[in-house]
């Protein structure tokens, strides 16, 4: 079985690591913006993201995306002070916050794909669904990351480990909050007025 360690440098390694991680997302997603940022006038004939973008359905997956960065910044603090009881009450209102925002996100696709404007209609919906559903995978890769969390703090105490993989996923969910919040602006409002 494999030893885990708690040397800093190590630690240090894995978070420059993380970091880096981190980075090679950024030039995913900026891809991924510059290529809607290209495409978003290019409706073949179909509807615009105005006639498409229901905009306060998308101001509710905003703010339950954005609670749910303040949730784990509660849970963060808490695992810092050892409160394991307060730690896993707010890792699983993040869960359930996480989900219902993708839960969301799916509704719109569905809805979406269910009117004839799938991800095939026109260059503008390719990009649109290639944007935000690399979004949704992220979350979903989040959401399964955060379940391994859950369930190792509620069968063990603490260890240090654990807060070190808590402290990395925190970066990792503010991250995603940070890009939907780029993909609000330039997607669903700047997107939604063309």
């Amino acid at each position: 079985m494999k030893q885990v360690t708690n040397d800093p440098v190590v630690q240090e390694k894995k978070t420059l690591g993380f970091w880096i991680y981190l980075m090679t997302d950024c030039v995913l997603f900026a891809g991924l913006f510059a290529t809607f940022a290209v495409l978003h006038t290019s409706t073949f004939g179909g509807p615009s993201g105005a006639k498409l973008f229901d905009l306060p359905f998308v101001l509710v997956e905003t703010m339950i995306l954005l609670t749910s960065s303040f949730t784990i910044g509660l849970a963060i603090l808490g695992g810092a002070r050892g409160f394991k009881k307060q730690t896993l009450v707010w890792l699983i209102v993040t869960f359930a916050l996480g989900a219902a925002f993708l839960t969301l996100e799916l509704t719109e696709f569905s809805h979406l794909v269910a009117d004839g404007n799938g991800w095939d209609r026109s260059a503008f919906l390719s990009s649109f669904f290639t944007l935000v559903g690399t979004h949704g995978l992220h979350i979903t890769i989040g959401l399964l990351w955060l379940l391994v969390m859950i369930v190792r703090l509620w069968k063990f105490n603490f260890r240090q480990t654990d807060l070190n993989r808590l402290a990395l996923f925190g970066l990792f969910w503010h991250f995603l909050d940070i890009v939907w919040i780029f993909i609000f602006s330039i997607v669903y409002l700047i997107g939604g007025l063309s």
